[in-house]
């Protein structure tokens, strides 16, 4: 990855986010044709609000984008995670706002964590 690259994106494909065999949203995956960097955007179905952040969400090149997901609220987000496999992510769960600890590109919890680079033109489905 080339922090230097003035990047060219082309859609990639779509990872589908499935609850009870529907699709409840879709993570739109970007990638530059120079670097090869993969970009990521959510799509929430049923929500029309424009994000407060216009174009693609940035990330640094110390990261790569992952599929949260939470057991206990069937719910899901695209999350940054440090290459080196080891983040802290906010997450609001049933308790409240909580910060989970991302080590060796795990979480020790009733959350998953999903490559975005290996998930691409597949579905996850949410228990």
């Amino acid at each position: 990855m080339n922090a230097q690259c003035m990047h060219s994106n082309v859609y990639y494909g779509v990872v589908n986010i499935k609850h009870r065999n529907r699709i409840i949203g879709a993570i739109d995956v970007w990638r530059c044709v120079k670097c090869k960097r993969l970009f990521a955007e959510e799509k929430r179905l049923g929500i029309l609000d424009i994000s407060s952040e216009i174009g693609m969400p940035s990330i640094s090149d110390e990261e790569s984008w992952f599929l949260l997901t939470c057991k206990l609220r069937s719910e899901w987000a695209l999350v940054k995670v440090n290459n080196n496999g080891s983040s802290t992510i906010e997450h609001e769960c049933i308790d409240g706002n909580v910060k989970l600890q991302v080590r060796d590109f795990k979480i020790d919890d009733d959350h998953k964590l999903f490559a975005i680079s290996e998930l691409i033109n597949k579905e996850v489905e949410l228990e």
